[in-house]
């Protein structure tokens, strides 16, 4: 099948054939104004007749869903589909997306020599789709065992590397291993993918700098990532020292899926508190805004291949070894006890024999009629730590055994050899209960293979002479801190450290009445049926396919070097506005008006001293003394900070407090722009406010003439937030019958008089110089919060209108990409400051040759109400 595809424009100048000729070619698209992609198609259509791709979708997991073998004699390699792969399970089970088409990126098991990876390359993708990465084998070994395995892993899985026998500490080498093997997982993608068409749907955390090397060669990118292991707590995280980097690339992503709120919960709380992101949740999608894209969070667990499982149920084999089980604990009289773990440190198995101990040891009645079999995988890594958990694990069985046991009863049987599936599954359909008592997994499937195993089918049912009519059974116990356990409801949940507990749970499983197993069973395994692999795969690419749905209407472009690459991303009418375009328009207009928000416009926000520096009253005195312009400073401060700061500025106007009161120069009177209002209402709102500081730390209450302000930048952030939403609700019961208005905003709860605000006085502003007969020909008004977007309104509603010349250039711009009323942003209070300045240098050189116009400060007395 032909597509199209990235290829390296060098070979293409040179006419050399790519090393990778066995992957169809096509002109590339080339970007030749920022963020605009032009549309070649119709420029290439000669060269290729062949129809238009249909939906595909890329899979990129750290191995390939292959299983291969080295054929003796011929040298060669044989390759089959590995059915228990996740990635693999994707295809044929997405039903809602059935015409598209899987390609699949990753490494295989096995280490293929140099000079036979090109061969191995060209058929596996003909063959199977498979595009293999080939890592060389001591980068493997740094990435995958190194940095995912040794250090990664625990920590992701809470253990925190205190010392170096903990998961090892950090290795700034590994990290690089990390981010190069990331990077070859990157090329190998822009090989094959076509970025206007095909998703990409990236797995798991060994490939979380993947997104930000796609993102940067492909603004546009349909990227979803979803991770299946644990997210720490950010108390965890960020104790990682490339936290930053991983987040950042995180965000890379248009969808980020996690198994369970928790793990999705710790990730926007480290966004929060580490990059400063706030999220939303808008009719039941969770949005975080980045750099003007939204990314969204995609909760929902994986499930089974249900298909795969009722096959595996089916055959003769299973059968087989369902009856050999059957003879071998219940022809006895046992009951068996089920336990299906990898060997490694989070699986919790040295505690779950230490609790099936202290249940042989409290109800000696279980002794010779209970056996525990624990089926302990290979683990997945190495070192230490496994040597220490196997080594643990077989002298607690031995302990066990010598203790309890006798001639022809062992009460543990711990197999330590992978089974085959069918021998796993045969266990599952025989044991009475099923004990997942992990002390940290990501998801872990065990449970769900259970249940749908202990439901069985009709030729099982006959092999065990059970009627069809006779109600399905089952029990779990599983532990709390799995992926798992908040979708299994009828589980015994058990917190896997309380041994006594976990004991407490297995003999509540062995003397549960009939009725209530059956009736926890049908419970579970209508879930489990309905929630398979195949729903979480068209979940995750309908919502993946939604979030990417406006990418072609928005302009595009990235910033940033190396990892801390991003994209901005803006609707087609928001611009960032160009210095010099603006002051050629302010060099060319006649009669203007200039309206400033203060902190986080001319002050950053972040600044601990909010007075202005010399720099700002310099430009701000410049643009004054300039007869062609009005001049507004509009702030939410009190108009004794105000006056105390810009007393320099003899021809500034200022309006404090949300234009409450208004001053039209240093020397004038203060003008109140709404009639007096009764603030009696602050002996109501101040008690409570009151309330909120004493419980939270770093918040305070600022006390104006007009409002009332709690503010808790200095408050845990996310404590803050919620006090704040709390307060909010509080402050809006209190004071429904009150004549004043709550607003919320950056890191603060205000209370203050209804109508008013900042765009009283933008409105002021214009309607007074129209019965002046001066309409101006320049607006420009600047902003950052919520409060501004009041004067964005009014100055955007004025285009085209009376108060304004009918070829009037008009400026809203705000401070930082984010949706607003404005048409133009700047990207931080610098970039506002050089805006300014550039334009206090034109009047500045208009002085010497300046004729005085008709716009006169003094004669704009503004009306109060």
């Amino acid at each position: 099948m032909v597509f199209r595809s990235y290829t390296n424009l060098l070979e293409l100048a040179s006419g050399e054939s790519s090393s990778l000729g066995w992957f169809p070619r096509r002109i590339p698209r080339v970007v030749t104004t920022s963020g605009i992609v032009p549309d070649l198609d119709s420029a290439s259509s000669s060269l290729s007749s062949s129809p238009e791709p249909r939906e595909r979708t890329i899979i990129v997991a750290n191995q390939l869903p292959i299983r291969s073998q080295r054929l003796h004699g011929s040298g060669g390699w044989t390759f089959t589909w590995d059915e228990t792969s996740l990635p693999l399970q994707l295809k044929g089970t997405t039903v809602d997306l059935s015409s598209m088409e899987f390609v699949y990126v990753g490494c295989l098991r096995e280490e293929i020599p140099l000079s036979e990876q090109d061969e191995v390359s060209q058929t596996l993708f003909e063959t199977f789709k498979c595009v293999p990465t080939f890592i060389p084998p001591d980068l493997l070994s740094r990435f995958y065992l190194g940095f995912c395995k040794q250090y990664l892993w625990p920590l992701f899985h809470y253990m925190l590397p205190l010392s170096a026998e903990l998961g090892g500490r950090f290795d700034r080498s590994l990290w690089q291993a990390y981010v190069s093997a990331n990077k070859i997982f990157a090329d190998k993608i822009l090989e094959v993918i076509n970025p206007d068409d095909d998703f990409v749907w990236v797995h798991d955390y060994h490939l979380m700098i993947l997104p930000t090397f796609l993102r940067k060669r492909f603004n546009r990118v349909k990227l979803g990532f979803f991770l299946h292991s644990p997210f720490p707590s950010s108390e965890i995280y960020k104790s990682l020292p490339v936290r930053d980097e991983i987040l950042r690339s995180l965000l890379n992503a248009d969808l980020i899926g996690f198994h369970t709120f928790d793990y999705a919960h710790h990730f926007l709380s480290c966004c929060s508190r580490m990059l400063g992101l706030s999220y939303e949740s808008k009719r039941g999608y969770i949005g975080l805004e980045y750099y003007g894209r939204t990314v969204s969070i995609k909760i929902l667990p994986v499930g089974i291949h249900m298909g795969q499982l009722k096959s595996v149920l089916c055959l003769p084999e299973t059968e087989a070894k369902v009856l050999d089980l059957v003879k071998q604990f219940s022809g006895q009289g046992r009951t068996m006890l089920l336990g299906v773990d990898d060997m490694d440190i989070f699986k919790g198995i040295s505690l779950k024999l230490l609790a099936f101990e202290q249940l042989l040891l409290q109800h000696p009645e279980c002794r010779g009629k209970v056996v525990l079999v624990q089926i302990a995988n290979p683990a997945r890594g190495k070192g230490k730590d496994v040597k220490e958990v196997q080594s643990e694990s077989n002298a607690m069985v031995k302990r066990i055994n010598e203790t309890f046991g006798y001639l022809g009863y062992e009460p543990v049987v711990m197999i330590d050899k992978l089974l085959q599936f069918h021998e796993r599954v045969a266990y599952y359909v025989v044991a009475e209960c099923c004990l997942v008592t992990a002390v940290r997994d990501g998801m872990n499937l065990i449970p769900y293979e259970y249940i749908i195993s202990r439901q069985g089918n009709e030729s099982l049912d006959i092999a065990l002479d059970l009627s069809s009519s006779t109600p399905k059974k089952s029990v779990l116990v599983v532990s709390e801190f799995i992926g798992c356990s908040p979708s299994l409801s009828g589980a015994i949940r058990v917190n896997p450290w309380n041994i006594d507990a976990v004991a407490d749970a297995m003999d509540s499983a062995l003397r549960m009445p009939e009725p209530e197993k059956q009736l926890r069973h049908e419970k579970h395994y209508r879930y489990v049926s309905t929630h398979d692999v195949g729903y979480w795969a068209n979940s995750f690419l309908q919502d993946l396919e939604r979030s990417c749905r406006d990418h072609i209407r928005r302009r595009c472009w990235g910033i940033g070097f190396g990892l801390g690459f991003r994209v901005v991303s803006l609707n087609a009418n928001f611009k960032k506005l160009s210095l010099e375009y603006i002051v050629s328009a302010y060099r060319r207009t006649e009669t203007r008006a200039i309206l400033l928000d203060y902190d986080g416009t001319l002050m950053p926000q972040a600044s601990i001293d909010k007075s202005p520096s010399q720099q700002s009253i310099e430009i701000l005195n410049s643009l004054c003394c300039d007869k062609n312009n009005v001049v507004f400073l509009v702030s939410a401060r009190s108009r004794n900070s105000l006056n105390d700061w810009f007393s320099p500025c003899e021809n500034l106007g200022v309006a404090a407090e949300h234009s409450y009161f208004l001053r039209l120069k240093r020397d004038a009177e203060w003008q109140k722009c709404i009639p007096a209002a009764d603030f009696s209402w602050k002996q109501i709102a101040e008690p409570v406010m009151k309330l909120y500081t004493e419980t939270t730390d770093g918040s305070f209450i600022e006390d104006k003439e007009t409002s009332l302000v709690w503010c808790y930048e200095d408050a845990d952030h996310d404590f803050g937030a919620c006090q704040a939403k709390e307060l909010f609700n509080h402050l809006e019961s209190v004071l429904s019958n009150e004549p004043v208005s709550v607003k919320s905003g950056s890191n603060k709860v205000e209370v203050k008089p209804q109508g008013v605000s900042k765009g009283l006085v933008a409105q002021r502003l214009i309607s007074t110089m129209r019965e002046r007969e001066l309409l101006p020909d320049f607006v420009l008004c600047i902003g950052d919060d919520r409060s501004d977007e009041d004067m964005f309104e009014v100055i955007t509603s004025a285009v085209n209108g009376p108060s304004l010349s009918p070829s009037a250039e008009v400026f809203a711009c705000t401070v930082c990409q984010k949706p607003s009323k404005a048409k133009y942003y700047l990207d931080d209070t610098a970039e506002i400051v050089r805006l300014l300045q550039g334009l206090a240098s034109v009047s500045e050189q208009s002085l010497g040759t300046f004729v005085p116009s008709a716009v006169e400060q003094s004669s704009l007395a503004l009306p109060t109400g």
